[in-house]
């Protein structure tokens, strides 16, 4: 093992075991090696996006926790790459090795009623809400918040998973039906005029740094296009960062947390979710920031110092969904979408394109993000041949 202490620094040359194996995982691999890390992976498939570039790829189910503490004792420090991974695997890992973000903090963001719980308990802003366990609670929901309004599965909810939007005249005990048997949380509808996102890191030391804040635009509840910086009053950026130090140091966070929140009509903020990773609306900072935000991953987890989360020129991302290789026939024309040289292109090496599935994105900079989101747009749109 390459770090004799846990407040030792894991230095470049030591292995990285990471649980998930999507694009995430991925990127981060990859920013990992370049720094001269192996990496591990361990998920319940093979042949996958982070796999398909890691040192070694570990196939096994998250339950198994005797495969876990196996997979643990091969590396020097476990992290994540998504967080919906079970709270034991987390505790057997750490039996064996550091894990960071510790299991503590996973167990609050993976789960909605305890996040926004957390949220209130410290202080934080959040949008009311109530916890739905049956239809009564669900019409008192109701009644004390109003409609329309959100209804939400308090677990594996992400790209508009186990959500539903409520309004006046709708059937209830539907609604409460389509939670599917699971605990369900109710949430007061956000008159918001743009979401943002802060990715920011803290390092074992206490340091911070934070990306500059994302405006982030949503199709069908998914991701659609990234901007930075967000078109915001500077004041209202400052108190997104400092609103997202304050929760990396409520939870004791060492590594990268994003942060997502409502901007209010009327300039309030209000904290929406937490993701304890990396996240899709960063993925611009590969090609836009002195350090990715992989790269600050890695170097918050590995207790080195944080680099600079300088963004060299106003950029902006776009995803690349499953619906394009659709709509394409199967055969995107990449050349016509490079054929901008400021275009930069990621996919994330999966074979099989499905509507809604993210294969992965462009970024483009700008002399503004109005300027760059217009580029990865019409590169975008350039993907499908006409007809």
């Amino acid at each position: 093992m390459f770090a004799s202490s846990p407040t030792d620094p894991i230095l470049p040359g030591a292995t990285i075991g990471v649980l998930g194996s999507g694009q995430l995982g991925r990127m981060f691999t990859i920013a990992a090696r370049r720094l001269g890390y192996r990496v591990h992976i361990f998920s319940p498939d093979s042949d996958t996006p982070a796999g398909q570039v890691g040192d070694v790829e570990r196939v096994g189910a998250y339950e198994d926790l005797d495969a876990v503490r196996e997979f643990a004792r091969g590396v020097d420090l476990v992290t994540f790459e998504f967080e919906n991974v079970p709270s034991a695997t987390s505790q057997a890992a750490a039996e064996v090795v550091p894990v960071r973000p510790a299991g503590s903090v996973l167990h609050v963001a993976q789960q909605r009623l305890r996040e926004k719980t957390f949220l209130a308990d410290h202080g934080f802003p959040v949008t009311p809400f109530r916890r739905i366990q049956s239809v009564d609670d669900l019409t008192a929901a109701v009644r004390d918040l109003g409609l329309p309004a959100m209804l939400k599965t308090t677990s594996f909810g992400y790209d508009g998973k186990g959500q539903q939007r409520l309004t006046p005249g709708g059937d209830l005990g539907a609604a409460f039906a389509g939670l599917g048997g699971a605990e369900g949380v109710f949430e007061a509808f956000v008159d918001f005029e743009r979401e943002i996102s802060v990715i920011a890191a803290r390092g074992a030391d206490g340091s911070f740094e934070a990306f500059p804040v994302f405006e982030n635009e949503h199709r069908h509840q998914i991701l659609d296009v990234t901007l930075a910086p967000a078109r915001i009053p500077a004041t209202v950026a400052a108190e997104a960062v400092r609103i997202t130090r304050g929760i990396l140091e409520s939870l004791d966070a060492v590594g990268l947390i994003t942060v997502e929140l409502f901007l209010t009509r009327d300039h309030r903020l209000l904290v929406n979710e937490l993701a304890p990773r990396t996240h899709n609306s960063g993925h611009l900072t590969l090609d836009a920031c002195v350090t990715c935000q992989f790269e600050q991953q890695l170097r918050a987890v590995c207790g080195l110092p944080l680099g600079s989360v300088e963004l060299r020129r106003p950029a902006a991302m776009a995803n690349l969904l499953g619906d394009i290789w659709v709509a394409a026939g199967g055969r995107p024309d990449w050349g016509a979408a490079l054929a901008d040289p400021a275009i930069k292109l990621h996919l994330y090496g999966k074979t099989e394109a499905r509507v809604g599935r993210k294969m992965g994105h462009l970024t483009a900079t700008g002399r503004t993000p109005e300027e760059a989101a217009q580029r990865v747009r019409a590169a975008r749109d350039r993907l499908i041949p006409k007809r």
